[in-house]
């Protein structure tokens, strides 16, 4: 196999890259977004198309993003137009870099600032409110937060500093010591509160409305948002697996190591929502809240439990934490671009990403107060970002992951990257690649597409 070595340095070993990309993928996105999102499209039905998502369509995907990277050894908007001018002769396809670096940090610019959220609430376990095991009281406690705009920036503008001064470390020396230590520590925790919330929660509803046939019946726009949650949870379409891939070590094999990072990651999804789902139907929460789903209902669980103080604070820092390996995964491939093709230093590529994050993050914060009633098509200015991310941009860039492994990359370059031959497992990932990924994707959006207007005839 042709090596070339990355730019940037490299992951020490398969567990580094295992934990780096179940950072990236798991942060917020498993445990605030998958419960919030299974609350907002009805349970059960959700819960299944997101698994059917995650490993028909996500995992596949998952393996031709990270192995692009490792192909490339470079950025993504380097690493595509390489591999478009080795393949096809011409550079076009550099484009669909372009795409995941600007997907990413637009998801980075609220993502913060929801990080922010978690910070906060970290400072406020730690001074153990008096919310008197009332979920109004929760509500009221968490919209007041949202209302105060000066809370808001402080606390998202203290998250992109962390974010900024790890990543000016580089892999080895900031992001890898940083996910060795949070993800075991992040996982044990959230196996306490699963006990904690299963044996003093309503459990047996909140598994029947995970598990069980709850929910609307299957339409397009249903399955959008599950393909949308996979995609967000993998952290596919964003750049940040193609910029992971480029730091892999050469014996590590992709699928097995990708397959890893895909379990963990819904093992933890589902541990989120045996997590919330109980402590809501117990407390009279709806789970149809959206975003502060996590935030209403956990702190009532942290109130009620013993040494919740330190149980809160500790979990919700570690979340912040967590939450800080999926920023980093969208801000390194833009400043590893920065640095290849621009010259940068890394502390200044990072400063420059970073610092136009944090003024579009602003803007985000300030949507949940001072700009609440400014409303366009899906709402506020957050509503509108997360919706064009997650359900657009995403899995438009999947798309192109998928055409191009599947139809411009020959097969004797995925092969020999991949290392499983061309027998029948290379066979069922190329025709992944090639037909029913994007045919899927293609298919749910046009019939989506079509449903949203027809709504507003």
């Amino acid at each position: 196999m042709r090596q070339r070595r990355s730019n940037q340095g490299q992951w020490s070993s398969r567990l580094a890259f295992v934990l780096a990309a179940t950072g990236s993928a798991i942060g917020l996105g498993s445990i605030w977004r998958f419960p919030f999102a299974v609350g907002e499209h009805g349970g059960g039905a959700f819960v299944a198309l997101y698994l059917v998502a995650v490993f028909v369509i996500g995992f596949p995907l998952m393996i031709a993003e990270v192995m692009l990277g490792r192909r490339g050894r470079r950025n993504p908007i380097s690493t595509m137009g390489m591999l478009s001018e080795e393949e096809a002769g011409h550079r076009g396809w550099s484009a669909l870099g372009v795409l995941g670096i600007a997907t990413g940090l637009l998801i980075l610019s609220y993502y913060s600032v929801v990080a922010g959220w978690t910070l906060a609430h970290a400072a406020r376990a730690a001074s153990a409110p008096e919310l008197g095991g009332s979920a109004d009281a929760a509500r009221a406690a968490f919209a007041a937060f949202q209302a105060d705009a000066l809370q808001l920036v402080l606390w998202h503008s203290v998250f992109l500093a962390a974010v900024a001064w790890v990543v000016a470390r580089g892999v080895e020396g900031g992001l890898e010591r940083m996910v060795t230590f949070t993800m075991p520590v992040l996982l044990l925790l959230l196996l306490v509160l699963v006990g904690w919330s299963m044996t003093h929660g309503d459990a047996a509803r909140a598994v029947d409305y995970l598990f069980g046939a709850s929910g609307a019946g299957i339409d397009a726009p249903l399955i959008v948002a599950a393909f949308a949650q996979a995609f967000f949870t993998l952290s596919i379409g964003v750049g940040a697996l193609m910029a992971y891939g480029a730091y892999l070590p050469p014996d590590t094999r992709i699928p097995s190591a990708t397959l890893t990072v895909v379990v963990t990651n819904v093992v933890v999804s589902l541990l989120a929502g045996l997590t919330i789902f109980p402590l809501a139907f117990r407390h009279g929460i709806d789970p149809g809240e959206g975003p502060g789903l996590v935030f209403n209902a956990l702190p009532l669980a942290f109130e009620a439990m013993p040494g919740g103080r330190l149980f809160g604070t500790l979990f919700f820092l570690l979340l912040a934490l967590a939450a800080l390996g999926s920023a980093i995964a969208l801000v390194e491939p833009a400043v590893a671009w920065a640095v290849e093709r621009r010259g940068l230093t890394r502390p200044r590529a990072v400063l420059g990403v970073v610092g136009a994050v944090w003024v579009v993050g602003i803007s985000i914060a300030l949507s949940f107060n001072a700009l609440s009633e400014v409303r366009f098509w899906r709402g506020t200015l957050f509503d509108n970002l997360e919706f064009l991310t997650s359900e657009v941009l995403l899995p438009l860039s999947a798309i192109g992951i998928a055409l191009f492994s599947g139809w411009v990359m020959c097969r004797s370059s995925s092969s020999e990257e991949l290392e499983i031959g061309v027998g029948s497992r290379f066979m069922l990932w190329r025709a992944a690649m090639r037909w029913w990924v994007p045919l899927a994707l293609l298919g749910s959006g046009v019939a989506a597409t079509l449903a949203w207007f027809g709504d507003r005839a």
